[in-house]
């Protein structure tokens, strides 16, 4: 009888050792993980949403930090407040800075922290340029060994040499294989390659429409006809999926809300949009005296560069299309600012 309980009071503690040990073991790799903190370098928004389409939440003020959850794409982060709000920021650096492991947890699988080496199993050019006009370094022998920094593009890889030397090779699996796992990382753009790219689609979506007719107060559903904010909203929303308020003095105090706004035509950066009040007349002095402050906006256009507008404003010009920044429009100008950021 003594036996027995001795028997079921170790088995018991036994048990109650097995039971626990996951916890214990759970507690100890979740105080392991690093925490990946962000540090807010100018105010930014918080959305609902990865996008600039998104709401919302709520503007985050420079010098305050939240924990950066992911890096949901190339533009924005996941991140936790330290009131316990989670939503987007852009992920530019000049609204946030990221410490604490280096770099944020990537969303899909990009690689970060991961060895990645390639053998060639066949004789390859070592280039100075991830293309076949590059100049070629040297000839990499069979059963060479190399470091693979990134794919840069879809032919070539950017590597390293045993003795340090960084260039590109062709990605074809006739020259080298390549271990460490199922996905070679590629290059996060930078902000102003990620802003440049947007502004691109935006000013391409627009293009497409030239000389689609005028018309005001044309229906925001269809793209039959636009009249001048109709359209800018069509191109954002075309071309990042970015509804725009429906008019244009909507869209002016979006852009005052989100963005920077520009007093000077000088300011103006490409895809940039233009307010513009009531035309008053062709020459300088038709707006002496003008207070620009308390003028109302009564146009909206895509600036371009170089001195030229993408817009539509009358049946009589021929709906949408290209013109150059002078005159009359100078004079008109309110103000302009970015969209995309």
């Amino acid at each position: 009888m003594k036996r027995s309980m001795a028997i079921l009071l170790l088995s018991a503690i036994i048990l109650t050792s097995y039971t626990a040990a996951p916890k214990t073991t759970s507690a100890a790799s979740s105080s392991a993980q690093k925490v990946v903190s962000g540090h807010i370098n100018s105010g930014v928004n918080l959305r609902d949403k990865p996008s600039t389409s998104g709401n919302i939440i709520s503007s985050l003020k420079k010098d305050s930090d939240v924990v950066v959850l992911e890096r949901s794409n190339d533009y924005f982060y996941k991140v936790q407040t330290s009131q316990g709000q989670i939503g987007y920021v852009s992920s530019a650096e000049k609204y946030i800075s990221v410490s604490g492991s280096g770099t944020a947890p990537g969303g899909s699988g990009s690689g970060v922290g991961q060895a990645w080496t390639g053998l060639v199993i066949y004789g390859v050019n070592f280039r100075d340029q991830p293309s076949t006009s590059g100049k070629i370094v040297t000839l990499l022998k069979k059963g060479t060994s190399l470091t693979i920094l990134e794919k840069t593009n879809s032919a070539f890889y950017k590597v390293k040499t045993e003795n340090g030397k960084v260039g590109y090779v062709s990605s074809s699996d006739k020259y080298m294989t390549v271990s460490g796992g199922t996905q070679v990382p590629t290059p996060n753009p930078t902000p102003s390659e990620s802003v440049n790219k947007q502004v691109e689609l935006v000013i391409k979506a627009g293009m497409k429409y030239l000389g689609t007719p005028y018309e005001y107060g044309s229906d925001r559903n269809t793209t039959l006809t636009f009249d001048c904010s109709d359209f800018v909203r069509q191109a954002f929303k075309d071309a990042l999926n970015l509804v725009l308020p429906a008019d244009s003095r909507g869209q002016g105090t979006w852009v005052k809300n989100n963005s920077k706004a520009v007093y000077s035509t000088k300011d103006l950066k490409r895809g940039d949009l233009m307010f513009f009040m009531s035309y008053k007349g062709s020459s300088a002095s038709a707006y002496a005296g003008v207070n620009k402050a308390t003028e109302r906006i009564t146009h909206v256009g895509i600036y371009l560069g170089d001195g030229q507008i993408l817009q539509t404003y009358s049946t009589k010009s021929g709906g949408v299309r290209t013109d150059k920044l002078d005159g009359a429009w100078v004079h008109r100008f309110l103000y302009g600012g970015s969209v995309v950021k």
